[in-house]
């Protein structure tokens, strides 16, 4: 696997290295020593599987509180996706940037979500699955969100959301304040 850094401190695109001959290929989704290589997570007791029937479907921008505050590796294996992150950590130096990519069945790419980022996804084809895996469970309580058109994020979506849950619809926009507060229990 190749780790590219992003612009945001400690979030990562991976590139499966693929093995290959006239039969296809054969390429690693996860490797315990090679996380554990890069400093990043190696425990995922939950791995989840996502479906979004039609093109311009948004999910997120989602996160969870400690001590469910997870990491998740994000794969687009049917289909394209626009994977979107934004850093919520208190006090890191990227707080409040966001960064994208385009994630697809065709390029293999994958996302790696550390602690503290809210998180989302716009399907840019239909029938879009997405294989995910998360460090730890899924804790409703603990659930929050930002919304997806916060003006001060301002993300750059490829295509306009046509498909936006009223939970996603409600998320509040970022305040400096009050997300740095909520994440300041147990992150880094």
């Amino acid at each position: 696997m190749k780790f590219h850094k992003t612009p945001l401190e400690d979030a990562y695109t991976i590139e499966l290295d693929k093995r290959g001959d006239e039969r296809g290929f054969f390429a690693r989704f996860f490797c315990e020593r090679e996380f554990a290589a890069a400093g990043l997570e190696t425990r995922f007791p939950q791995i989840n599987n996502s479906m979004s029937a039609k093109a311009g479907t948004l999910r997120g921008l989602h996160y969870q509180l400690p001590p469910a505050a997870e990491v998740k590796v994000m794969r687009c294996v049917r289909g394209s996706m626009f994977d979107a992150i934004v850093d919520l950590r208190a006090g890191s130096p990227t707080f409040g940037q966001w960064f994208g990519e385009t994630l697809s069945a065709e390029n293999r790419l994958m996302m790696y979500v550390p602690r503290g980022f809210a998180h989302a996804f716009l399907s840019l084809t239909d029938d879009v699955e997405v294989i995910y895996m998360a460090s730890a469970f899924y804790a409703g309580e603990q659930e929050r969100g930002l919304r997806w058109n916060d003006p001060v994020v301002s993300i750059q979506w490829p295509i306009e959301p046509t498909e936006v849950s009223a939970k996603d619809n409600s998320w509040p926009d970022l305040d400096q304040a009050y997300h740095a507060v909520e994440q300041m229990r147990g992150l880094k």
